[in-house]
């Protein structure tokens, strides 16, 4: 039986994931920002067949509050071996690149407060000599282009920061995992036309269990964005200037 933290768990990939995790009676710490969503999540998990569920409300960009957050659970739960970091939003690109302001909230949320996190759960599980850190990025954060890379840089920044905790962390039974999920079709998402490179957030909350459970460092979901995001960054950049996407 696991004791897992989620930051961000009125996400739609949080709720998908942690209803995997309740199926196999797991611990849950449940983090997010609005507290009506929250209690319906909660109560939605603890059916599901979740040993405990305890939540949490917080705004995430506070990141002085994140250590008593890391307390609070390790305490609900008698102890605390899985992270998974799951908050964010997608920025509106023209409104970052016409202010500043803008954007430096976009690299709190999407950014800055995962590395908060990132460096007390690597800490924490770093003292113990055990643990599981999992990180939602994007494959966005792969390469820059210009309908979205105030999101992709932000994104980017987490992947990095995830390679160096995890050779940091190599030899102290700590494992980091790097998700890195496509399209997904969530509220996040609804403006856009679907088509045929979409998954659900059931699929990817399945496929982070899956990766938990081989052992995976890195993972792109579904699987075939590997191959996708591999042609995109090997493309000569005087070829994919000309791209219009």
């Amino acid at each position: 039986m696991a004791k897992i933290l989620i930051f961000g768990a009125t996400s739609a990939i949080a709720k998908s994931t942690a209803r995997c995790f309740a199926q196999r009676q797991d611990q849950l710490v449940l983090v997010a920002r609005n507290a009506s969503q929250l209690q319906v999540i909660g109560k939605d998990i603890a059916v599901r067949g979740a040993a405990s569920v305890t939540t949490l409300i917080s705004d995430l960009t506070q990141t002085d509050q994140h250590p008593e957050l890391f307390r609070q659970a390790t305490q609900a739960m008698g102890g605390l071996d899985t992270v998974l970091i799951a908050h964010g939003s997608l920025p509106d690109q023209a409104q970052c690149v016409n202010s500043f302001q803008d954007t430096l909230q976009a690299l709190n949320v999407n950014c800055l407060s995962h590395l908060s996190l990132l460096t007390t759960a690597a800490n924490q599980f770093e003292t113990q000599k055990q643990g599981t850190i999992i990180a939602i990025t994007s494959v966005a954060g792969d390469r820059g282009h210009k309908s979205n890379y105030v999101y992709g840089s932000a994104k980017a920044a987490v992947n990095a920061f995830l390679e160096g905790l995890r050779h940091r962390l190599h030899g102290s039974n700590v494992r980091v995992i790097t998700v890195k999920p496509g399209f997904v079709d969530t509220p996040m998402t609804a403006e856009f036309e679907k088509g045929m490179l979409w998954a659900s957030p059931d699929q990817v909350g399945q496929g982070i269990v899956k990766a938990i459970d081989k052992q995976k460092e890195v993972v792109y979901l579904p699987g075939f964005w590997q191959w996708i995001m591999l042609l995109i960054t090997l493309l000569p950049r005087t070829v994919f200037k000309r791209i219009n996407f």
